[in-house]
């Protein structure tokens, strides 16, 4: 027989105790909050606990977080004491040592990128753990994502009108034209959101543009977002090797749902490219689309393979720390005030399908059997962290 459904219960709002540790990965400039959301999460009755020195690679002082309402602490071990992990990168191994049962981590994960010791490690620490990169809003979009790509899309251009410069020995063109002058041409592979947001920049600098991604639906989807005609094509070998000869700039923006990219541009297609004419990969951090392509950093950015410069540092969000961090807090800030009004991480996770939807993201690779026996995990093991619950 048909039973009565109890009526849930509301909790009472809960004080949240949020860590926030100061970035050790290599060339990480960013913090998960700035100072003003911190003073937001402090006037509604939450405590924030930040480790000297986390903002000052994204210009916010100690003093800042001090005034907003954040404890500074000194000693890194201290900061794995809070209740809620709040970070940018995943977890190192030292700092998967300090971290306690029961806490909550709330960072990027990469699973892909980690060893089945790194997984097996943290599925033994019994912690609550969400990676940011697949939690999803109400209307189903992947929020972290996007702002870390419109990102990198709108500074690809800046990048490329850098090594354009006679500065850096590049062609000495402007990126972009004057009167009199033609405008330089930017070929652009691959109509997501990166695509989207480089072709919106060069088109403000006066670029003509080109954009290439096999899905028929994407290029249709740009060509209204831009709101004006651009030349858009499925990735045909013989078109795209004629265009790139003729590029000054071309953005590698394909990104692979599953795995590694494949190469869509080949050797002896860079070969045939123009002198001193520049390569900026986006994808690097998926293998690459360029064949020519191999990572560089912050510190090295740039390679010349056949003449053609080669720009392919993987975390590019990073260059602009200050922006990235910001965005960040708008993404954050209101899903932390959301957990303390229900009473905290598991309610948040269990009474807003859209968020655990994001939680449940792990399912779609996790469950993969190449990934399952790459990680040699029982499937129980894997229904613990389909469930982000290690």
């Amino acid at each position: 027989m048909t039973q009565e459904k109890p009526e849930p219960t509301k909790k009472e709002h809960k004080s949240l105790f949020i860590g926030i540790p100061k970035e050790t990965a290599y060339q990480e400039n960013r913090v998960s909050l700035t100072p003003e959301a911190v003073g937001l999460l402090v006037n509604n009755g939450h405590e924030i606990m930040i480790e000297a020195g986390a903002g000052e690679r994204s210009n916010f002082g100690d003093n800042e977080y001090s005034e907003a309402g954040a404890r500074i602490c000194y000693d890194p071990k201290q900061i794995f004491k809070a209740d809620i992990i709040l970070k940018v990168e995943p977890l190192t191994n030292e700092e998967m040592e300090w971290l306690e049962p029961g806490k909550t981590l709330f960072s990027a994960m990469q699973v892909g990128n980690q060893t089945p010791e790194y997984l097996k490690a943290l599925i033994n620490k019994k912690i609550t753990a969400i990676g940011f990169e697949y939690i999803e809003d109400k209307v189903g979009g992947m929020p972290v994502v996007r702002a870390m790509s419109e990102i990198a899309g709108s500074t690809v251009m800046l990048i490329a009108a850098e090594y354009l410069s006679s500065v850096n020995r590049g062609m000495g063109i402007i990126l972009g034209g004057i009167t009199g002058v033609p405008p330089t041409k930017v070929v652009i592979i691959g109509a997501g959101t990166v695509g989207e947001y480089a072709a919106r920049t060069a088109i403000g600098l006066g670029a003509e543009i080109e954009v290439y991604d096999n899905q028929i639906y994407k290029l249709r989807r740009i060509k209204h977002a831009l709101g004006q005609q651009v030349f858009t094509s499925a990735i045909d070998t013989v078109r795209l090797g004629r265009s790139l000869e003729s590029a000054d700039v071309v953005i590698g923006a394909v990104r692979a749902e599953k795995g590694r990219n494949k190469i869509v541009v080949t050797d002896d297609m860079v070969s045939r490219m123009k002198q001193d004419s520049v390569i900026v990969d986006v994808s690097i951090d998926q293998g690459g689309c360029f064949e020519t392509s191999r990572i560089t950093t912050h510190d090295d950015p740039i390679y010349r393979k056949h003449g053609v410069l080669h720009y392919c540092v993987p975390n590019i969000a990073s260059r602009v720390a200050r922006t990235a961090t910001e965005a960040f807090s708008n993404i954050f800030t209101p899903i932390l005030l959301r957990m303390g009004d229900l009473g905290g991480v598991d309610d948040m996770i269990f009474t807003n399908p859209w968020f655990m939807k994001g939680v449940y993201a792990y399912r779609g690779s996790l469950t993969n059997k190449h990934l399952a026996q790459r990680f040699n995990l029982r499937y129980r093991d894997l229904e613990l962290l389909i469930t982000a619950r290690f």
